[in-house]
């Protein structure tokens, strides 16, 4: 009887990015697991454990040695593996081959009065303890880093230097070597609370030595941890006291601690004048505290998380004030001195800042943008109101990029802006568009809140798109590092909340723009690029939201380009389909029918006198339902025009049911191709139903 024993293995490292490192711990268990079953070694459950400093696997009940395996493989008959002379053909030695045989090894056997080739296989069993060292090693190799490094002299890479590898089967070392770092049974412990490490007696003892040091080994027990404090803190000041713990700052605090210990710290309430969003950046941007508000107000009280010794939490909590006085001194002081001049006068300074290479300073963009916010405000019959603000919004949009507290504090653009526009007497709705036009910046973020906002932030995005595409700067499967898809989706999201603007005419514009400004390039191929790029990300957002792939296939193959009308469209043939699927089914099924019958080149102009009733009842009816579609695709109003379709089905069936199409009169025939030309003509401009699916 095989014995089973434990598997541990920790790889020690210097302190792995947060995000690097939840990536990785994530990926551990599969490329183990994987790792075990190339060889065949069999096992138990397996726990990932990680802190900033480690990445650990535990195996239970690993299998002393894999199976002895015995396989057999059916492969081609005789007739087909050997040739009239008895030699083995192409297919035989292939066969062979793949299964790691010699040819000569097969075997025939007699199936169902058929003779086969067959090939046998012995997998000899492998002790576990001389098939780890390379598996381990393997695994180490294996691991994914968006950036790995090399270090000394060492040719292997990693994210951070290895240091130390912990790899243990019962009480026996693995032995494996990576980088210069030796296997043993030794883990290093915290840096400052356990700096002596443990050894480790045996696997099944690994997890109780690394917590014996203080150490909180997994990601989910440190935020848990670190949330309980959190709430306590809040409970200790009183009611109304919340922290704001955003996702993305708490998983990074979590991979930053291997003990983490929140402790309450407070600010001078004079930094409380400084805009919110510089005080929170400065504390959740920068150093990762999370502020406290009461009732919806910031207050001056933030929580910080410590990773040292909770003994000295005094030293901490002051050291850590300190760090953030200076952050908020160095806030007010900025803006202070920003608002000494009024937000306008800070446009001409964007000559200071690069936009793009070939495209120019962001002043430039800022003249292309807000001539094409002009364009937009016409094709939107914008009243000179509307116009006039959304003209000085796009001018202003990117003067806070050159201001003290937007070098110094990034992610505030556009608010501090908006801060700044307000303080200058700037009109509200202008000022909140400043803030507002870089919206939507994620997936499932809001779109700006107002119409002035809505059309400097398309201005914004589509000149961003068409000036990249133009001078060739496409993003690629891997890279897009001017979030061109990003503003895509965005631009779409927010035409979608009902913008009357032609995204088309958009980008005719924005492409007028640029040559009129110099830039030489292929307009058409440029323009067919941008729009097929729109579409792509339309088709991306509508099977997202749960749009089926067949409908908006359909759609798209009406030659339909504008966002709002894919969308319209494709979702108004969902929801019929749904409602009378029969039905729906019987209307494409005719029309694929008629489509594939029919003569494109005969055109449409029958003569109706050569018609009997059937046909003249389906010719009536295409006329007027043509009439009914051309309304309803007017005002925008797709059921009914699905409705209006939905009218030739019966007229469709029983013409194929009464009429030989292919009659051999041919001018007869000749007719009945005109008639279905006109019948799938009523539908192009729709849909192509022939495309649809029977789901």
């Amino acid at each position: 009887m095989s014995m089973k024993r434990t598997l541990a293995f920790e790889i020690g490292t210097e302190e792995i990015p947060a995000f690097d490192l939840k990536n990785a711990t994530e990926k551990l268990p599969q490329i183990m697991a994987q790792a075990f079953e190339d060889v065949r070694i069999g096992h138990g459950d397996m726990e990932v454990y990680s802190t900033p400093r480690r990445m650990a696997v535990v195996v239970h009940e690993v299998e002393d040695a894999t199976p002895e395996v015995n396989e057999t493989f059916k492969g081609p008959s005789v007739a087909i593996a050997f040739d009239a002379d008895g030699a083995p053909t192409k297919a035989a030695s292939g066969f062979a081959r793949g299964k790691g045989v010699d040819v000569d090894a097969l075997e025939v056997r007699e199936e169902g009065g058929v003779e086969y080739v067959f090939a046998s296989r012995r997998i000899e069993s492998k002790q576990t303890a001389d098939l780890l060292p390379d598996l381990l090693l393997g695994v180490i190799g294996s691991l994914p880093w968006p950036k790995s490094m090399r270090w000394a002299s060492y040719r292997e890479a990693f994210s951070r230097p290895v240091r130390w590898i912990v790899a243990l089967l019962g009480d026996e070392v693995v032995p494996v070597t990576f980088a210069g770092a030796v296997s043993g049974r030794h883990t290093e412990g915290h840096r400052v609370l356990s700096p002596q490490g443990a050894d480790i007696a045996s696997a099944d003892g690994y997890v109780s030595a690394v917590r014996s040091l203080g150490i909180i080994p997994t990601e989910g027990e440190r935020r848990s941890l670190i949330e309980e404090r959190v709430r306590a803190i809040e409970s200790e000041l009183g009611a109304g006291f919340t922290a704001v713990l955003p996702e993305k700052t708490l998983t990074e605090v979590v991979n930053l601690s291997e003990v983490p210990t929140p402790m309450l710290a407070q600010f001078d309430e004079a930094f409380l004048a400084v805009p919110e969003e510089i005080i929170v950046d400065a504390m959740l941007m920068h150093q990762r505290y999370f502020p406290l508000y009461r009732e919806g107000a910031l207050t001056n009280r933030f929580i910080i998380v410590s990773n040292g010794d909770a003994r000295f939490a005094d030293n901490i909590i002051d050291g850590n004030q300190r760090v953030v006085a200076a952050r908020l001194y160095d806030a007010k002081f900025f803006y202070e001195e920003d608002l000494k001049k009024p937000l306008a006068d800070y446009v001409e300074r964007l000559d200071e800042v690069v936009f793009q290479e070939k495209l120019g300073t962001m002043r430039a963009k800022t003249d292309r943008v807000c001539r094409l916010a002009e364009r937009l405000c016409l094709d939107a019959d914008a009243d000179a109101a509307l116009a006039g603000k959304v003209s000085r919004a796009a001018r202003l949009a990117k003067a806070d990029l050159v201001t003290n507290a937007v070098v110094e504090f990034t992610s505030v653009q556009g608010i501090m802006g908006s801060y700044y526009a307000e303080a200058a007497g700037e009109d509200a709705d202008v000022a909140r568009a400043i803030a507002e036009h870089y919206m939507p910046r994620f997936s499932g973020d809001e779109i700006p809140s107002n119409i002035v906002g809505q059309m400097v932030a398309i201005a914004d995005k589509v000149d961003t798109v068409c000036g990249l595409f133009a001078i060739g700067q496409l993003p690629t499967g891997s890279s897009d590092p001017f979030a061109l898809r990003r503003a895509a989706l965005g631009v779409i999201s927010i035409l979608q909340s009902g913008l009357d603007i032609s995204l088309e005419r958009a980008i005719d514009d924005a492409l007028r723009i640029y040559r009129e400004d110099g830039l030489d390039f292929d307009q058409a191929s440029v323009r067919e690029a941008i729009i097929d790029f729109f579409v792509t990300r339309t088709k991306v957002m509508l099977k997202d939201g749960g749009s089926s792939p067949d409908a908006i296939d359909a759609v798209l193959a009406a030659g339909i380009t504008e966002p709002v009308i894919i969308a319209e469209r494709a979702r108004a043939l969902d929801a019929a389909r749904k409602e009378a699927s029969e039905a729906f089914l019987d209307l494409s099924t005719a029309y694929a029918r008629a489509n594939n019958l029919r003569d494109a080149e005969a055109g449409e102009l029958y003569d109706a006198s050569l018609f009997d009733a059937v046909e003249s009842a389906l010719a009536d009816a295409v006329e007027s339902a043509r009439t009914k579609v051309a309304e309803a695709l007017e005002s925008g109003d797709y059921p009914t025009a699905l409705d209006a379709l939905a009218s030739l089905r019966q007229p469709i069936d029983e013409l194929f049911e009464a009429t030989m199409i292919m009659d051999e009169d041919m001018t007869i025939r000749a007719n009945r191709m005109k008639l279905l030309n006109a019948f799938v003509g009523v539908f192009a401009d729709v849909a192509d139903f022939g495309m649809l699916s029977s789901r």
